[in-house]
């Protein structure tokens, strides 16, 4: 652990978390220490990071990214969140939206009122009452005020770490090209001294971001910080990507298609589409689950297929030593919620609030740790849940996760919203109450119970209630202008379309 303040910073390896850690550091630290990246155009990045979730505005309006820009320059579209198909059932689909449904009281959610409604004749899905589920199946989008309408973006990650390099070398990164050879250790102390490249040169810092995705070269490779192996609670262990021409306007959302050993993705850009499928290799080999996707896409493809196999888990410490593992190199989820991009977020701003202002403290890294470790044992759990909450029984993937022994930490979730009704989130927890409710509901998950609170409205207060907010979501959402042809103006030199509000 350094003894002395950290003035030098090094990231190692570029890409989509390096770019996101140097523009970030850069912008907020500068000339307080020397930033340095080290990366070779001739290692390629997994590149697949398309879809994302909305704390990610967070993240770009907090280094002052006008979003215009932003999106014209990584080819962005809006997402309101992610339609699944075939995952309750074949033939069955629900989306899960990033706004908020309905109105909640201070007591109980939405849920519950919608529940008690059903008792009373009030038969309208739930869904029914959600502005950006609407809106997303519409094909609809627009800046609403007050920021009413939740949103993150569809981007082409790969022009995304090109547009903050660009923002990190203007406030000051210096960046180096070339392959790491070695990781050289303090031999008394057992820190990172320098990462010597093939060229020869030595790069010496005081603290070292790894950024060199699935290889964890300084973090595991260097410093052996060890890794929890989650495939028995999530099996798929491969992907293929590919990309391909565009169809048809691009609708504001991610369609996540189940198959009978894993899923399939389809993620509309400006540009072009981003597709892949994700599978568990124990039932599907590489050449048929090519053959599957190439047979569900749409459009010329665009690049050859990019084959990716993966272990699912988390580093079990991601602040080791004078190492911190950003991205890939931390642990990996597969990209079924989109919360890849979110996790280097996550782990660069983090940083930032503890960034030592002397000697590391012990304490800032188990803090740090902590709350990594909590961040990704929550994501996993809510990855968890679309595989084991499910009827379908029609392969033996299938029959593995819904057989599957779960953390007690999931099924105490799982139990609870089954006989209750209710949903708590915990310790800043990403995922929200709205997006527990609509995936359980989703994945067919009934509560058996609601909170007495729905029972005081009167029947003619509780219809008020139901269709005041049921006509006010529709008649926002027909007021929207079309989302392809907002992206088009937002992103262009003439001012977007406004929505026509209601009133």
């Amino acid at each position: 652990m350094t003894e002395h303040p950290i003035r030098r910073v090094v990231i190692a390896g570029g890409g989509t978390a390096g770019w996101m850690a140097a523009a970030a550091i850069a912008r907020t630290m500068g000339s307080t220490i020397e930033l340095t990246l080290v990366e070779s155009d001739a290692i390629g990045t997994v590149g697949v990071g398309e879809s994302t979730i909305p704390p990610m505005i967070t993240f770009n309006r907090l280094l002052g990214i006008n979003e215009a820009e932003f999106m014209r320059e990584t080819q962005a579209t809006f997402k309101l969140g992610i339609l699944f198909d075939d995952w309750k059932d074949r033939g069955e689909s629900y989306f899960h939206s990033f706004g908020i449904t309905g109105k909640d009281h201070w007591s109980a959610g939405f849920q519950h009122f919608w529940l008690h409604g059903l008792t009373k004749g009030h038969a309208q899905p739930y869904d029914d009452y959600c502005l950006e589920l609407r809106a997303a199946l519409q094909g609809k989008f627009a800046h609403l005020p007050d920021d009413r309408m939740n949103y993150a973006y569809q981007l082409d990650s790969t022009r995304y770490a090109k547009f903050l390099r660009k923002m990190a070398e203007a406030d000051g990164t210096r960046r180096l090209e070339g392959r790491i050879a070695q990781v050289e250790l303090n031999g008394e102390s057992g820190d990172i001294a320098a990462l010597v490249l093939e060229s020869g040169a030595r790069i010496e810092g005081d603290l070292f971001l790894d950024c060199t995705g699935f290889r964890a070269l300084l973090i595991e490779g260097a410093l052996h910080a060890g890794f929890d192996d989650w495939t028995h609670y999530l099996p798929c262990d491969s992907a293929i990507a590919i990309q391909t021409e565009s169809v048809r306007p691009a609708l504001p959302y991610t369609r996540a298609m189940a198959h009978d050993a894993g899923w399939q993705w389809r993620i509309p850009l400006q540009h072009r589409t981003g597709n892949g499928i994700v599978y568990c290799s124990r039932y599907l080999d590489r050449d048929a689950a090519l053959d599957r996707l190439l047979a569900h896409i749409e459009g010329k493809t665009l690049t050859e297929p990019n084959v990716i196999r993966f272990v699912t888990g988390a580093r079990r410490q991601q602040w080791h030593r004078n190492c911190i593992a950003i991205g890939l190199s931390g642990g990996f989820m597969e990209p079924l919620e989109s919360t890849s991009i979110h996790l280097i977020q996550r782990a660069v701003l983090r940083l930032l609030r503890l960034f030592p202002s002397g000697p590391v403290s012990p304490r800032e890294v188990a803090e740090f740790n902590d709350q990594q470790h909590t961040d990704m044992l929550q994501i996993r759990d809510f990855l968890i849940l679309h595989y084991k909450a499910t009827n379908r029984r029609d392969s033996a993937f299938w029959r593995q996760c819904t057989a599957m022994p779960i953390p007690a930490s999931l099924e105490q979730k799982i139990e609870l919203f089954r006989e209750t009704g209710r949903v708590f989130r915990k310790n800043e927890e990403l995922f929200a109450e709205n997006s527990w409710v609509q995936v359980m509901l989703g994945q067919g998950i009934v509560p058996r119970s609601y909170h007495p609170i729905a029972t005081k409205l009167r029947d003619d207060e509780l219809a008020r209630l139901l269709g005041g907010l049921r006509d006010g979501t529709n008649a926002t959402v027909a007021g929207l202008p079309e989302h392809a042809e907002y992206v088009a103006r937002y992103c262009g030199a003439a001012p977007a379309p406004s929505p026509v509000l209601a009133a």
